[in-house]
């Protein structure tokens, strides 16, 4: 999940026209605009996923921006409301309304011995976290101030989370952080 150096994953005001948010697409740039590291590192997440989850928000606001799944790869939706798979060109949407636990099964059952990657927004990712579902946390933060939006790590609760970053690799666009979650 990219994030600004203030902690915000989404700027302010999220809508479809704006789906990260005023000012928030400058999170994301270094995946069109960056160089070779961050290019390898895109890679990298690609070659290495083998399901998606995300929220019912995110998939909202991003569907009509993708025209596909956003990664090749089966893709779960967090819901509430039950709805029939949507097969895309790429992969399938499966949406998932009994539960986060269930969520991490199935796309870890279709994931195989590849990785399930939570990209569902700054609010599923802090779901999952809180949950005890997520064994790494990967961010790559980016080098602005947004001020105000979404933060990634704001509502997990007062449990302290172990960490052990285990990756940072550095470009002049972003540092991309890798952690295991310790139990």
């Amino acid at each position: 999940m990219s994030v600004s150096l203030d902690g915000f994953a989404a700027g302010p005001d999220v809508t479809a026209e704006q789906p990260m948010g005023k000012g928030g697409e400058r999170l994301h740039e270094w995946l069109f605009h960056g160089g070779e590291v961050d290019a390898a590192q895109a890679r990298e997440r690609y070659a290495t996923t083998g399901a998606v989850v995300i929220g019912k928000r995110t998939f909202d606001v991003g569907v009509g921006l993708w025209q596909d799944v956003p990664f090749p790869v089966p893709c779960f939706v967090v819901t509430r409301e039950p709805r029939e798979p949507l097969t895309m060109n790429s992969g399938t949407f499966t949406f998932v309304s009994d539960g986060l636990h269930s969520t991490v099964s199935r796309a870890r059952q279709a994931a195989g011995d590849r990785s399930v990657l939570i990209m569902g927004g700054p609010t599923t990712g802090q779901r999952f976290v809180k949950a005890g579902l997520v064994d790494e946390i990967v961010v790559q933060l980016v080098p602005v101030l947004l001020g105000a939006g979404v933060r990634l790590f704001d509502n997990l609760g007062t449990d302290h989370i172990e960490l052990e970053r285990t990756a940072a690799v550095e470009s002049p666009n972003v540092t991309h952080l890798t952690f295991s979650v310790l139990t």
